[in-house]
């Protein structure tokens, strides 16, 4: 699966809200393509997560 690349476009200029930003990062992670991103992406996942805003599938994607 292939990330929103609208959605990482706007994330990465500033122009995206909060709730896109839990949504979108919600759906890489349960696919698992948020790991087999640029680094900054599974940094900014794990902080989500971390922050209770996401959460990491019971299939257990996460690398952390």
């Amino acid at each position: 699966m292939m990330p929103d690349v609208d959605f990482i476009i706007r994330f990465e200029g500033g122009e995206v809200t909060e709730e896109e930003v839990t949504e979108n990062f919600q759906q890489m992670i349960n696919s698992g393509v948020v790991w087999q991103l640029q680094g900054f992406y599974g940094r900014t996942a794990k902080g989500l997560i971390d922050a209770g805003r996401c959460y990491l599938p019971e299939r257990g994607w996460g690398r952390f």
